[in-house]
């Protein structure tokens, strides 16, 4: 008996199910596999820095914002500069006595009276009840000064003391509750910015910016004691005695002086920083002067032979004064000053800007270089002599200009006439009188 359909199906179907179910197995775990990565890639993340590195990375928080606009600062500095006009009246030249030229210049309407000169300057309010700095080239020799405030208002000011050597003036309006500038308390650094404020040509207020170039200047050969702030913000005739303050309002120098070809702003501008103008300022207000110590000696910063020394720092002392300070301490010409009080004296300028420091009767201990010996030499200071004040230039030029590298003063009075001058052209005239 053969077997049945059904019986061979059976055996068929037993025979392929071990392989159908390991095949369904490795569906399953196929299956199984890809879901999983498949999750895992749609839930992957970029490695997270570690704080310690992202705070590293991180921009720093307290870092300003560029700064589109200086309009608080300028509003708050601008109330407290001033533009100030000043007049002197000029005395009839001599050779008008000369009827002849005096007929001459009448009949071609010249004068024949006292002419007025004017200048113009800026100034800053350092007090409520009146006091402002501006330069003393500003108010030299004026019989009137005008001061017009940012608001309009006008008044007319009295000198309370000048000091030429610093070229620093302090002058007062009888007036009160006026907005004085404060002065910056850190140090200025270069790179930083820079508004200078003024009367450039009598135009009117003016602010314009720039950045600090330089501090420290000196050699400019524009004052005794030089130890300017650089900056490119444009400075002009008129600016002299305003403001450069910083990007809060706060001042930082007295503008003074440019450097030019033009007579122009080249961006070489140099203000008098706030140490000295604070020092002078509270000086001439309490007593109307600047009182320096003077050590009465005449000094050079290059030594004459440094290749026979065993310093190469230090100032030689060049020429010592009969009776001064420095003559009674025994200091000798050849001497070389290494250091005052413990600090070195790196060049002329050093030696010059301590001294005027302090005041007289200050007792000085200098250590000195005596022909290849150390000595202490202890110096009495006394008080520095009046100096005559000498025309300052407002505008430097160099030596392409004319040639000789002096300063130009903008405002120099024209040579008079010689005699022989005077009398060709006496001459000359009469023949058109004759």
């Amino acid at each position: 008996m053969s077997p049945s359909p059904n019986t061979n199906n059976k055996a068929s179907v037993l025979k392929w199910l071990p392989w159908i179910l390991l095949l369904l197995v490795l569906a399953a775990f196929i299956w199984l596999f890809m879901s999983t990565k498949t999750t895992s890639e749609a839930t992957w993340e970029p490695p997270r820095t570690p704080p310690a590195e992202q705070q590293a990375s991180a921009p720093v928080a307290d870092t300003p914002a560029p700064i589109s606009s200086y309009h608080n600062a300028v509003a708050r500095a601008s109330q407290s500069v001033v533009n100030i006009y000043t007049t002197q009246t000029m005395a009839e030249h001599p050779y008008m006595n000369d009827p002849v030229l005096r007929r001459f210049f009448e009949f071609h309407g010249g004068p024949s009276q006292d002419q007025g000169s004017t200048n113009l300057g800026s100034g800053v309010i350092v007090s409520e009840d009146g006091y402002i700095v501006t330069n003393a080239h500003v108010i030299e020799k004026a019989d009137e000064i005008t001061v017009a405030f940012n608001d309009g208002r006008k008044s007319r000011a009295k000198i309370i003391g000048t000091d030429p050597d610093s070229d620093l003036a302090v002058i007062k309006v009888d007036m009160t509750g006026l907005t004085p500038l404060g002065f910056r308390e850190d140090p200025i650094r270069v790179g930083d910015l820079a508004l200078a404020i003024g009367n450039p040509f009598g135009v009117g207020q003016t602010v314009t910016q720039g950045i600090i170039s330089a501090t420290g200047r000196t050699g400019l050969g524009v004052n005794k004691f030089e130890d300017f702030i650089q900056t490119d913000a444009a400075i002009n005739p008129g600016n002299s005695g305003g403001a450069l303050v910083d990007a809060h309002g706060e001042l930082v120098g007295i503008n003074t002086v440019i450097f030019s070809r033009s007579g122009g702003s080249m961006g070489i501008g140099f203000a008098i920083p706030t140490a000295l103008v604070e020092q002078v300022m509270n000086a001439l207000i309490k007593d109307g002067k600047v009182s320096r110590g003077w050590l009465g000696i005449e000094i050079q910063s290059q030594l004459r032979d440094p290749t026979q020394l065993e310093t190469s720092t230090g100032v030689e002392v060049l020429n010592v004064i009969d009776q001064s300070p420095a003559a009674k301490s025994g200091l000798r010409v050849g001497d070389i000053i290494l250091t005052i009080d413990g600090v070195e004296m790196t060049d002329a300028n050093t030696l010059i800007q301590y001294v005027a420091r302090k005041p007289p009767n200050t007792e000085l201990n200098a250590q000195i270089l005596r022909q290849g010996k150390n000595a202490q030499v202890k110096i009495i200071l006394e008080e520095r002599p009046v100096q005559e004040p000498t025309p300052r230039p407002v505008i430097i030029h160099d030596e392409t200009l004319g040639g000789s590298g002096q300063p130009y003063l903008p405002d120099e009075e024209v040579p008079m006439m010689s005699e022989a001058e005077r009398d060709r052209m006496r001459e000359e005239l009469l023949k058109l009188f004759e």
